[in-house]
């Protein structure tokens, strides 16, 4: 499918590896201009010079933390009027109880998982409305909507990330300008393996053969998710056809959620 997005321009906010660099890929393979974010130089040039050989692709990076007041002036004034914004950002520490966490890792949660894309959609959708064109995608976590205390530092400040994508998104798309979540499971990811101390990101299998997620329950697809997956879908949200999909958050699990809605 021609997504019809060839030439335009997106963001693409914690792109170095993962789940961000899978979607700057599928947005690249689709002629999108990219500029490519991360806190670390290194990786960052690395992936941006891999997309550029592999694909041909035009691709600035950006070394900047978009959580940061700095780190998002620094991005948009490299990219001040994107067409495309997909936000994602390494996911914060697990904990073992909610009696873990002080003021100041909910402090350091809200700047990087909340208020960090909904900086960057206030700076960029007045320009997506002028031109009458805007996609925007964030790259959540299932935790969102199905709420693990493990996983508290991620989950409720991106359950609230999904409030202000339907509140916000209801107002813009009247502009041809959407925003949408992705709420991802189990992914083959190096932040994964990060917050897993290094262990691999299923655990064993369970009594039925398939695999057991690290957070409990075992994965109907039997297998963690490939990011490349979860990119193909951000695309199309990303594309020129899906401007009457409004304040959606997709959960890409493999099944291992129950939820009919």
């Amino acid at each position: 499918m021609d997504l019809g997005i060839a030439g335009k321009t997106a963001i693409v906010a914690g792109s170095s590896a993962g789940l961000g660099l899978a979607c700057a890929r599928a947005l690249a393979e689709e002629g999108v201009r990219l500029f490519m974010s991360a806190r670390g130089k290194e990786r960052l040039d690395a992936a941006a010079r891999a997309l550029q050989v592999e694909l041909g692709a035009s691709v600035t990076p950006v070394v900047g933390d978009h959580g940061t007041t700095e780190g998002r002036a620094a991005l948009l004034e490299a990219c001040p009027r994107p067409d495309i914004m997909v936000i994602n950002c390494s996911p914060p520490r697990m904990v073992e109880s909610y009696l873990d966490m002080e003021p100041e890792d909910w402090a350091e949660s809200w700047s990087t998982t909340f208020l960090a894309p909904v900086e960057l959609i206030r700076a960029a959708t007045p320009g997506m409305v002028e031109r009458r064109f805007g996609r925007i995608v964030n790259i959540a976590t299932v935790g969102a909507k199905f709420p693990l205390e493990e996983r508290l530092l991620s989950g409720a400040t991106r359950a609230a990330l999904s409030n202000y994508t339907v509140a916000v998104g209801r107002a813009l798309v009247r502009h041809n300008v959407t925003i949408n979540n992705l709420l991802p499971g189990i992914y083959e990811t190096p932040g994964l393996t990060h917050i897993l101390g290094g262990q691999g990101v299923t655990a064993g299998q369970g009594p039925d053969g398939l695999a057991v997620s690290p957070f409990g329950g075992t994965l109907p697809a039997n297998r963690p998710g490939s990011p490349d997956e979860l990119a193909a879908l951000c695309a199309v949200l990303c594309g020129e056809r899906a401007g009457y999909i409004v304040g959606q958050s997709v959960v890409v699990d493999g099944g291992l959620t129950r939820s009919t809605f």
